[in-house]
């Protein structure tokens, strides 16, 4: 009896230990989020995979049909090629490979020759990343754009957006004769390092504080600070903000910076002044004096020297060139309330950026 009694129990004790525990509700939850986690990281680990390996691919079939029509020289040949592959391709792999997506293909090939480049570009850029890129007619527009939206992780809606409100042509860059663009885009792709002329624009685009009369300077500052994101997005990558009417004590008087901001990626201060008129001379050494006080007594021993930036309704650009602000660290450029039409804004840009080469060009006396 005892002995029975002794086996039931052993095999109870047997039994209790096979059963599985019992998680509890937060254990479960825990858990769930865990394997979830786990799945959308190999899910977009794979769907990465296959971006890249598609833009690989579209690239090389570019290059193939690029290297043969181009060998042909012969520009019936190159349209009777085309067609005849796609018809072969779109049969055999799908609408992928219908005439317009090779004529695509053929493009990026054209549009991206180094290989080497692009390899390094499609691993942060999808196939639709590029696909915004290919109308751009300007290599060194286009490598801005590439390299910008790598760098800093565009979307394709943020680099449709950055293409549409003009940013490269908007740059200090774009004012720079070519040789220096080229030196300054390679030093990017190479360190990933931004130069205020990738960063700081002319003009800067306001037209969210809803600010189109009459109105005075405390309400654009209020206005900006109200849409603070906005004006943030507006200055580009990397600021921060940091204070609003930033006082400085000089001589025991008080000045005040409108704006002051910090950008991580030049690793600089940058003080901000809004005046509503135009440009005058004056502007410039209360900026210097604002710039060396903050050089002074603000700047980290890591730290780069502070830079100021003056947005203006309108500017004087003879007296900003004759005043060399660049040299003093200042950058003057207008602001708009108000967007134009795109084809103005386009002239515009252009006739400013014309303007802006002819300094660089040398005399005959030279």
């Amino acid at each position: 009896m005892v002995s029975r009694k002794l086996h039931e129990s052993a095999k109870g004790v047997i039994a209790s230990r096979k059963q599985p525990s019992k998680l509890s509700p937060p254990q479960a939850d825990a858990l769930l989020s865990d394997l979830r986690q786990l799945i959308a990281e190999a899910q977009r680990s794979a769907a990465a995979a296959v971006n890249i390996g598609l833009t690989m691919l579209y690239w090389r079939v570019g290059k193939r049909i690029r290297d043969e029509v181009l060998g042909q020289k012969r520009a019936d040949y190159g349209e009777e090629i085309v067609a005849t592959l796609s018809r072969q391709l779109a049969a055999e792999y799908g609408r992928g490979f219908e005439q317009k997506n090779l004529r695509r293909m053929l493009q990026f090939a054209e549009a991206f020759p180094d290989e080497t480049i692009v390899a390094t570009l499609w691993r942060q850029l999808s196939w639709s990343h590029f696909r915004e890129l290919l109308p751009l007619k300007q290599p060194l527009q286009r490598e801005f754009y590439a390299e910008m939206s790598r760098i800093e992780g565009w979307s394709v809606r943020t680099l449709a957006s950055r293409i549409d409100s003009m940013l490269y042509e908007r740059t200090a860059l774009s004012r720079q004769p070519q040789e220096l663009i080229r030196l300054e885009l390679d030093a990017l792709r190479a360190k990933g390092e931004l130069s205020p002329s990738l960063v700081l624009k002319d003009p800067y685009v306001l037209d969210f504080v809803g600010l189109s009369d009459r109105y005075m300077e405390r309400d654009l500052e209020d206005a900006i600070l109200r849409e603070l994101e906005a004006f943030l997005l507006e200055l580009g990558v990397g600021f921060s903000f940091v204070a609003r009417q930033k006082r400085l004590q000089i001589d025991g008087d008080d000045f005040y910076v409108d704006l002051l901001f910090y950008n991580r990626r030049l690793r600089r201060l940058v003080a901000v002044e809004l005046k509503l008129g135009r440009f005058k001379h004056a502007y410039k050494s209360q900026m210097e004096l604002y710039l060396r006080w903050l050089d002074k007594h603000e700047r980290e021993a890591d730290e780069r020297s502070p830079l100021g930036i003056i947005l203006c309704a309108d500017k004087n650009a003879e007296q900003v060139e004759l005043l060399e602000l660049d040299a003093a660290g200042i950058h003057v450029a207008e602001y708009l309330t108000v967007l134009p039409p795109r084809e103005v804004l386009h002239r515009r840009l252009q006739q400013a950026i014309e303007s802006a080469l002819t300094r660089f060009k040398p005399t005959p006396e030279e």
